[in-house]
């Protein structure tokens, strides 16, 4: 992949760039978003009870009020929780290959690392999503089984990180 046009990353991968990566990837899939709704409308369902049990005519019912509480706690758990625990499980593959290499153009994006080298072409990661540290490039399929996280502190100067979005606007869909 020698183009003119390709912009380069160097980074060490980290537990954050996993947790915001799994982030975006529920944001941007339709189970993802499923599930965020489902925690939503649980929560809001909970709480509902939750002012029932504390409005009751006859006082607060302890059991209700202690059974209420500890299942928003449960749903702000699964919604916060699971996927930094997640994460932490993807850092623990990836961390032992070292620095990533990342070479972004117009035939798609390699990836280096220590023991390994990957490339994929653009019609193998046609969406992506972006947020304040990431790009993460994603699988055509419904649930976005592969993907590729960019951090954005890996290009050697700021306006690489606009060439990149550039390369990205270009060949994949954003989300």
């Amino acid at each position: 992949m020698q183009e003119t046009s390709t912009v380069e990353l160097a980074y060490v991968p980290t537990t954050a760039d996993a947790t915001g990566a799994l982030r975006a990837r529920m944001r941007a899939t339709p189970a993802g978003r499923l599930q965020s709704g489902i925690i939503l409308a649980s929560a809001i369902v909970v709480l509902g009870a939750l002012v029932v049990t504390l409005t009751l005519p006859k006082g607060p019912h302890l059991g209700l009020t202690v059974l209420c509480l500890a299942a928003l706690a449960l749903l702000i758990g699964l919604h916060v929780l699971v996927p930094a625990l997640q994460a932490r499980q993807v850092h623990r593959m990836v961390a032992p290959q070292g620095e990533f290499r990342a070479v972004v153009g117009e035939a798609g994006v390699r990836l280096t690392s220590q023991d390994s080298e990957t490339t994929f072409r653009w019609p193998m990661i046609t969406r992506y999503a972006e947020n304040d540290t990431l790009f993460v490039l994603m699988t055509p399929d419904k649930h976005s089984v592969g993907i590729v996280v960019l951090p954005k502190r890996g290009a050697a100067i700021p306006p690489d990180v606009d060439r990149l979005r550039a390369i990205l606007d270009r060949n994949a869909t954003r989300v």
